[in-house]
């Protein structure tokens, strides 16, 4: 009889503590290195310039840039958190300095061009307490249309060569290209 009441705890308890996970994300997170592939890839020696976090949301289907991502207003940049970006190294997004540091990373999605906003308030759920007197610069980039569909968000970054590099946000159909020097 004891044995049995043992076992009958042992399983509540599992039962319990299993219970306390969530369930996965339907944006899952995902991290892009400058250099491309850095966790991976790593040298001896070498180190990381730019790191980001964002969360990838999935087309399914929809509309995205004008509809589901309205144009003309702050965007979160992926889902669920806004995204992350860290600098191990100062370096210059489209021709501005950025200190070594962590910064939030916000867009302004338009038809042409993008808005890319460095922010220096952290650990955000979406935009929605964005607060604009906290950017530390505002650029604007193009975007171009692709002619395959990104299904899931992404930022990737591709090194260029001569310490610059462009950082590529695509979903959809578009693609906004953020130049970096380092």
């Amino acid at each position: 009889m004891r044995s049995v009441f043992v076992l009958t705890l042992i399983a509540a308890s599992f039962a319990l503590s299993a219970q306390s996970f969530r369930s996965l994300d339907k944006s899952p997170l995902d991290v892009a290195y400058l250099p491309d592939h850095f966790a991976h890839d790593r040298k001896a020696g070498q180190t990381a310039i730019v790191k980001v976090y964002y969360s990838q949301p999935q087309k399914n289907g929809r509309d995205i840039f004008g509809a589901k991502v309205p144009y003309g207003k702050v965007w979160r940049t992926g889902a669920n958190e806004a995204v992350e970006l860290k600098a191990y190294q100062d370096i210059k997004i489209s021709g501005n300095d950025l200190k070594a540091g962590t910064y939030s990373l916000f867009t302004i999605p338009e038809e042409k061009e993008w808005t890319i906003i460095i922010n220096s308030d952290l650990d955000y759920w979406g935009a929605y307490s964005y607060n604009k007197d906290h950017d530390v610069f505002r650029v604007k980039v193009p975007v171009k249309s692709l002619s395959e569909t990104v299904e899931a968000f992404s930022i990737r970054f591709e090194d260029l060569g001569n310490n610059t590099a462009v950082m590529r946000l695509g979903w959809d159909k578009t693609v906004a290209e953020v130049p970096i020097s380092y």
